[in-house]
């Protein structure tokens, strides 16, 4: 069977640069990768025909015979290895494009020790006058912090860590497995490089310790329920000396006791009495601000009627303008009358027609209409 053409195999052109053909093979190999591919033969195969292809291609002199004499200049011991498609060079080769297939690339050259602390949460309850207004607080939270007697190396006073003999600082090994080499996070030192033989007794050899710590917070105007806020550096501290981690805070807003958020925009229910809503009239309501403002209701007002108040909402989150405060009012049924008022609305209702309730008129009206074409429709 003839064998694929090099640059057929990379899927690149014969002039592409030496970083095109570096990319196109990484990318081919995080594909057919065998580990990616259990069991798969056409994949494997297809793994060793790109490897053999890079093999000579990013060779400039084994590129430039390619070029000239084809597979040819490499036949008969002529130091390419074609029967199984790697060079000598291969564990080189493959341990650099591992990385891009394990997620190990933030590992390389790490053996300092140290690692980044940990993120840490905090909820927080404010009510909804605090979300308009926004306020500074104070919160406090139990976490790691730098080991003083340590200064965060994890090492005794006088003394401090050194590289592990293990994996000589790296913080992984190398181990051969088949036709390609493996990195691992070396066992003993955890993937740090570094090993403690006399650990500090403040903090056992992390390089922190827990505290408690006081942290100001400021909540600006306008944040919704579930907003997070993040405070920088303000997590765990990192082993050893590490960099800290972050401190989220997410909030969470009451209830209020007569306002409804909707956005930016607030909602009330306002009770009128049934005189109000015949005559009009007008009445007072407060505002998130803490201040008040009156509503007036034209007469005949109905159950449901809403009044917009222009600005008087939820400030707008990192913008200059607040929402608007919607009134709905509702007309309250008086309860518990006394034998004189029930004389007079029922004097009211002897003397109403449709034009003082034209909605239920109208309403009891259709309901009739409807009821006799039913009554119609049956004697037909």
């Amino acid at each position: 069977m003839a064998k694929r053409c090099y640059y057929e195999a990379l899927s690149v052109e014969r002039t592409a640069s030496d970083g095109d053909i570096k990319t196109a093979f990484r990318k081919a190999a995080m594909v057919c990768h065998p580990d990616r591919n259990p069991g798969d033969a056409a994949a494997e195969h297809r793994f060793k025909e790109i490897n053999e292809a890079y093999e000579v291609l990013k060779d400039p002199d084994k590129r430039a015979a390619y070029d000239r004499f084809g597979h040819a200049a490499f036949e008969h011991g002529n130091g390419m290895g074609a029967a199984h498609g790697f060079g000598a060079d291969f564990a080189t080769t493959f341990s650099d494009i591992f990385d891009d297939l394990f997620g190990m690339g933030g590992r390389r050259g790490h053996g300092s020790g140290r690692e980044r602390g940990a993120d840490l949460r905090y909820n927080m309850e404010i009510s909804l006058v605090d979300a308009f207004s926004g306020k500074s607080a104070q919160i406090r939270i139990p976490t790691s912090v730098i080991c003083e007697a340590c200064s965060g190396s994890g090492a005794k006073a006088g003394t401090k860590p050194k590289a592990c003999p293990m994996c000589a600082g790296q913080g992984k090994v190398r181990h051969a497995q088949g036709f390609f080499t493996l990195e691992r996070t070396c066992p003993n030192c955890l993937g740090r490089g570094q090993v403690i033989d006399s650990p500090c007794g403040s903090c056992a050899g992390s390089g922190r310790v827990t505290r408690e710590r006081t942290l100001s917070v400021n909540i600006p105007p306008g944040v919704e329920d579930g907003t997070r806020i993040r405070l920088a550096g303000e997590g765990e501290a990192g082993v050893r000396g590490g960099p800290a981690g972050d401190l989220y805070i997410f909030l969470s807003i009451s209830s209020h006791p007569f306002f409804q958020r909707d956005g930016a925009d607030l909602h009330c229910r306002v009770p009128v009495s049934l005189v109000t809503a015949a005559l009009g009239g007008d009445f007072e309501v407060p505002t998130i601000d803490g201040g008040k403002t009156r509503v007036k209701v034209p007469e005949g007002v109905q159950t449901g009627r809403r009044f917009r108040l222009q600005g008087k909402g939820m400030p707008v989150l990192r913008a200059r303008q607040n929402g608007d405060m919607y009134v709905q009012v509702v007309v309250e049924t008086p309860q518990k009358l006394t034998k004189k008022q029930r004389e007079l609305l029922a004097e009211f209702d002897r003397l109403s027609s449709t034009e003082t309730q034209p909605e239920s008129s109208g309403f009891f009206g259709k309901v009739k209409e409807f009821l006799d074409g039913l009554s119609g429709g049956g004697s037909d």
